[in-house]
């Protein structure tokens, strides 16, 4: 395992992140080679950020994170003066959130959108992004005392790396984002959850949602992969569904913790599952 620089990590607090997992998978999940990485859910890009692969294709469906890859890679200094000016108080916090709301919030530059999602992020409640059903960040106030909202390191080392490396950054549907995809690259699925119960279901990060037929049409791309002669990983919940759903592949259940959940009862270990269609090696997880 080559060395990575530590400071290239999520700059998001993102639902269904992958922090406590990524050792884990590192030491016994991944492929034993590969040649150009893909990830169609990206979210918070725990995963990605600890590989720190020279070649790779991220994508997701939620415009307003892929706008801020982009604003990294493209204008961190402009985005860390922008940053610079919010304030971490409640009625500044609903002013910003608001902004979507309006009429004219296109009209706002992609720096300016950027650091409305980071702001948001570091200072809504449990580090939430959620939207309504008409896409409108609906995330209540923190009330932190001092969250970290710019912080300059990581957001530079992450243009960094964006930019001394080959990466190309989607905003499409999973299935288009991995339609270059060929033998010997290395596809990681983290999709919106199965919802183990039918309270439980969260896909508010994405005004679009993800369904059962959404699985289902996953599966096939997951079928089609297979067939390219790709290496996959995929992880889920640990339910029926998704067990019988995957049922020729390798599986692995595994205990993950989850930190967000607006419930704190819910909060702590939940089964999840690992699903893979190759041999791997054991490595050790470095991050220094």
């Amino acid at each position: 395992m080559v060395s990575v620089n530590k400071l290239v990590k999520p700059f998001l607090k993102w639902v269904g992140g992958k922090r406590q997992l990524v050792p884990d998978i590192i030491a016994n999940h991944l492929p034993q080679h590969y040649n150009t990485y893909y990830e169609p859910f990206i979210g918070g890009g725990a995963l990605f950020f600890s590989l720190q692969p020279q070649k790779a294709v991220i994508n997701d469906s939620n415009a307003e994170l892929i706008n801020c890859y982009k604003v990294i890679r493209d204008s961190v200094d402009e985005l860390i003066e922008d940053l610079k000016k919010h304030e971490n108080h409640k009625t500044y916090y609903y002013f910003i959130r608001d902004w979507d709301r309006n009429k004219d919030y296109q009209s706002k530059t992609p720096v300016e959108r950027a650091s409305r999602i980071i702001f948001l992020n570091k200072t809504c409640y449990n580090g939430l992004f959620r939207v309504n059903s008409q896409g409108q960040f609906n995330v209540p106030f923190g009330r932190y005392k001092n969250p970290n909202i710019l912080d300059v390191a990581v957001l530079k080392a992450v243009s960094k790396y964006l930019n001394s490396n080959q990466i190309d950054i989607l905003n499409s549907d999973f299935q288009e984002a991995v339609q270059s995809a060929k033998k010997g690259d290395f596809v990681y699925f983290d999709p919106p959850y199965d919802p183990v119960s039918d309270t439980s279901s969260f896909t508010g990060y994405d005004v679009n949602g993800f369904s059962k037929d959404q699985q289902k049409k996953l599966k096939e791309t997951f079928d089609d992969l297979n067939r390219r002669g790709c290496n996959i990983l995929l992880s889920n919940a640990y339910t029926e569904f998704i067990v019988n759903l995957y049922g020729e592949y390798k599986q692995t259940k595994i205990a993950a913790t989850r930190a967000i959940n607006s419930n704190a009862s819910k909060r702590g270990k939940v089964d999840e599952i690992l699903i893979k269609n190759y041999e791997s090696v054991l490595r050790e997880y470095s991050s220094v």
